[in-house]
């Protein structure tokens, strides 16, 4: 008796959510004597939810991914427009030849970036969990320097993309966390489907750039923006 094939996903789309603790967000913005961020935590505690939540689709072949974020239907306010808490980036990546083009969203200006993608040093470990029937193994690295990841993938989608920036490991990544950051992507819906090649297709519209050539743009221009800058720069650089 012939045994059963194993079948592997190599093409179809991803449906992700992207979870942001927004009362743990709000906290960490209140520094010493702060009476004015506390006043605004206090108010948003009270008549907001505590997760702000973003939908997101990574479309993907075996060699070819793109991110697109879902605009949100809820209108932001001053709090919930931070760029911290927003999708800033639609990526194509071609994971083949290990380069990206992604369009980021800076405070309504557009940039392009054609660089290659980035090089995570990822640690992979025993533990696993289900995500969506797909059992999935955890991954952790280290990326810009202090942000903390935990990624969990599954072999069982034989491509090595992701949400985000989020690629290289080996099979499709299905639920990312910083937990320092209070953020969470985990895949919602997964479809087995043939997706034409015409369907992934890198956005050209934006400033054209290089991540190095990005980050000192916007090193530059907010210079002056005193303990936020560090935090959008994290955002954008993501």
């Amino acid at each position: 008796m012939l045994a059963q094939s194993t079948h592997f996903t190599t093409s179809g789309t991803i449906e992700f959510e992207k979870s942001i603790n927004m009362f743990a967000f709000l906290k960490k913005r209140i520094t010493k004597n702060d009476t004015y961020m506390q006043l605004i935590y206090d108010s948003y505690v009270k008549s907001k939810p505590q997760f702000k939540k973003l939908k997101s689709t990574l479309t993907f072949t075996k060699n070819k991914s793109l991110f697109t974020p879902i605009e949100d239907e809820i209108p932001s306010d001053s709090y919930t427009n931070n760029p911290v808490v927003l999708q800033n980036n639609t990526i194509f990546t071609d994971l083949l030849n290990g380069t990206s083009i992604t369009r980021k969203n800076v405070f309504d200006d557009y940039f392009l970036v054609k660089d290659s993608t980035r090089k995570i040093n990822w640690k992979i470990t025993d533990e696993t969990r289900d995500i969506l029937g797909y059992t999935c193994r955890r991954a952790n690295a280290l990326i810009m320097d202090s942000v903390y990841v935990v990624a969990f993938y599954t072999d069982e989608i034989a491509v090595s993309g992701g949400p985000e920036s989020f690629t290289g490991l080996p099979g499709m990544i299905l639920g990312v966390a910083l937990p320092h950051e209070n953020i969470t992507w985990f895949a919602t819906k997964v479809t087995d489907t043939a997706i034409p090649a015409a369907t992934i297709a890198p956005p050209v519209k934006g400033k054209a750039a290089t991540n190095a050539q990005l980050k000192a743009t916007l090193s530059e221009a907010m210079k002056d923006y005193g303990s936020d800058a560090q935090l959008y720069l994290k955002a954008f650089l993501l």
